[in-house]
């Protein structure tokens, strides 16, 4: 136990000193990007078009959002331990 909790405080001090790598957001972005346009559509009186951009953009955002912090998660455990 004392041996878990000497890495996780190593690896919390540690991790900011290291050089991070910036994970790109960018589809994340554009998905977000869809959902608002979508949601433009429909305030311009545009419902059926702009119901179906909504949708597909909120399914993209799902789904590049979790790719997006998947990526992210494993760039900090590959920083902390090295692999």
């Amino acid at each position: 136990m004392k041996l878990l909790a000497t890495i996780l405080t190593v690896a919390v001090l540690a991790g900011p000193a290291l050089p991070a790598r910036a994970a790109d957001d960018t589809k994340v972005k554009a998905a977000t990007e869809q959902v608002q346009s979508g949601a433009r559509r429909i305030g311009d009186g545009q419902i059926g078009s702009g119901t179906k951009q909504t949708a597909k953009g909120i399914g993209n955002t799902i789904v590049e959002g979790a790719k997006y912090s998947g990526h992210t998660i494993k760039d900090f455990f590959s920083r902390v331990f090295g692999s």
